[in-house]
C-alpha cells in the first residue's frame, strides 16, 4: 500500500482526471437504475402490491399482453380451488380502458375487477373499502390529475358512471396507466356490454347478471408448498386439470404492456455501460503501469515480490474505484431527487447498490487485466532504463 498511496498523492492530476470518468460513469448507472427501477413500478406495480403466489392464464394465451388476452371461467376456477397446494383461488378481471372525470379531465385506467370479500381486496389509504356496485378504488397517483374520493369517472366506450371510493396505499399501475379496482361483477357487466349507459351500475344489474367469465385466477399457494415456493411440476400439474398456463407473480410481469421489451432494453444498456468501465478503467491502468515500468523494474532489483507489485497496484484501483464510485452515487441521487414527478424514475438502495458493486467489481477486473504486466517485469530491465 505504500507504494499506492505514494503514487495516488504525486500524480493526483491523473488520477483526479480518471476519478472524473468512473464517477460519471457511477452517474449514469443511477440514472438507469433508477429510470429501471421506475417503468417496472410504473409498469407493474399494481400486480407487485398483490398478495398472489401465481396467475393462471387461459391455455393457449400468448405471453405478451396475457392478461388482455385471456378469458377463465368458473369451472377452470373450480379445479384450482380443489388443488391440494392452492390456500385460496380467486377470479380477476383486466381491461384498459379511456375514461374522463366530472370535471372534464381525461384519464386511461386499467380495470381490475375482483371479488370485494377476496385477498385481492385493495387495502386503502383514504376512503372506504371496495364495497358498492359502482364504487372505485384507484391508484393514489390519480390525485395528479385531480381525482378525490367523490370524483366521478365515466368510461368513454360505454358511458357507465363510477365513482371514485377510495385511493390504493401507494401506487398501483398496470402497463403504465392507473388501476382502478371494482367489484368483479361490475367489471362482467362492463365487458359483456350490459352496464347501464349515462349512469351507475346497481344492485340490480348485477344481481341480473348471469356473466361468469374473469382474465385470470389469482393463486395463493399453501405456506410452504412448493406451488409457493413457484414449482414448475406443480403448477404443470394444475394446469393439465384446469386447462389454464400458469405463471408465478415475477413471470407474469412480462404479460404487462411493454414490461418485458423496456427492461431487456435497460439492462442492455447497463451492462454496455458496465463493459465500457471495465474498459476504461483497464487502458488507464495499463498506460499507467507501462509509464512507471522503469521504476517497478527498480523495485523488483530491490527484492520485491511480484506478488506484492501485483497487490499494490489492485489496491490502487480499488481506492480510486470505490472513492470515486461514492462520489458518483451521491451526485447520482441528488440528481435523482430533482427529476420532474411525471418521469417513472425511482431511487431504490437495492438496485444501486447491486449496479455499484457491479461497477467497482468489473473495474477491478479491467485493472486486474492491465496490472498483471508487473508480474513480466525482470529486475534487469531496471538497469536498462539507466542507459
Amino acid at each position: 500500500m505504500f507504494l499506492a498511496l505514494r503514487e495516488l498523492v504525486y500524480a493526483r492530476g491523473r488520477f483526479s482526471l480518471m476519478g472524473v470518468v468512473i464517477a460519471l460513469i457511477a452517474v449514469l448507472m443511477v440514472m438507469l437504475s433508477g429510470l429501471s427501477a421506475g417503468l417496472v413500478n410504473d409498469g407493474v406495480s399494481g400486480l407487485k402490491s398483490l398478495p398472489v403466489s401465481a396467475f393462471a392464464f387461459d391455455a393457449g394465451t400468448r405471453q405478451d399482453n396475457a392478461f388482455s388476452r385471456s378469458v377463465v371461467d368458473a369451472d377452470q376456477l373450480t379445479a384450482w380451488q380443489a388443488h391440494p397446494d392452492v390456500a385460496d383461488a380467486t377470479p380477476m378481471g383486466v381491461s384498459i380502458v379511456n375514461a374522463q372525470t366530472d370535471t372534464g379531465a381525461q384519464v386511461d385506467l386499467t380495470i381490475f375487477g375482483v371479488e370485494p370479500d377476496s385477498f385481492l381486496a385493495p387495502v386503502v389509504s383514504e376512503g372506504s373499502p371496495l364495497a358498492e356496485p359502482a364504487g372505485v378504488v384507484v391508484s393514489e397517483t390519480l390525485r395528479d390529475e385531480g381525482v378525490e374520493i367523490g370524483t366521478v369517472v365515466t368510461l368513454d366506450q360505454f358511458g357507465t358512471e363510477l365513482a371514485v371510493v377510495g385511493f390504493t396505499d401507494g401506487q398501483a399501475t398496470f402497463g403504465h396507466v392507473d388501476v382502478a379496482y371494482t367489484p368483479l361483477a361490475t367489471w362482467q357487466l362492463i365487458t359483456i356490454g350490459q352496464a347501464p349507459e349515462g349512469s351507475a351500475p346497481t344492485a340490480e344489474d348485477l344481481a341480473a347478471l348471469t356473466a361468469d367469465h374473469a382474465s385470470v385466477i389469482a393463486l395463493q399457494g399453501v405456506e410452504g408448498s412448493a406451488l409457493a415456493a413457484g414449482d414448475a411440476a406443480v403448477l404443470e400439474q394444475g394446469d393439465a386439470t384446469a386447462g389454464t398456463t400458469t405463471m408465478t407473480l415475477e413471470q407474469s410481469f412480462n404479460a404487462s404492456p411493454g414490461y418485458q421489451a423496456e427492461t431487456l432494453t435497460l439492462s442492455m444498456i447497463q451492462w454496455f455501460l458496465y463493459a465500457i468501465g471495465a474498459l476504461v478503467v483497464g487502458a488507464f491502468f495499463t498506460v499507467w503501469t507501462i509509464q512507471r515500468g522503469h521504476e517497478l523494474a527498480v523495485l523488483r532489483a530491490m527484492g520485491a515480490s511480484a506478488r506484492y507489485l501485483l497487490r499494490d497496484g489492485l489496491a490502487q484501483a480499488a481506492i480510486l474505484l470505490v472513492a470515486f464510485t461514492a462520489v458518483g452515487v451521491a451526485l447520482g441521487i441528488g440528481l435523482g431527487a430533482l427529476m420532474p414527478a411525471g418521469m417513472p424514475f425511482a431511487l431504490e438502495a437495492g438496485p444501486i447498490a447491486v449496479a455499484s458493486l457491479v461497477t467497482i467489481l468489473l473495474g477491478l477486473v479491467g485493472a486486474a487485466v492491465a496490472v498483471l504486466r508487473v508480474t513480466r517485469i525482470e529486475p534487469i530491465t531496471a538497469l536498462g532504463g539507466a542507459r
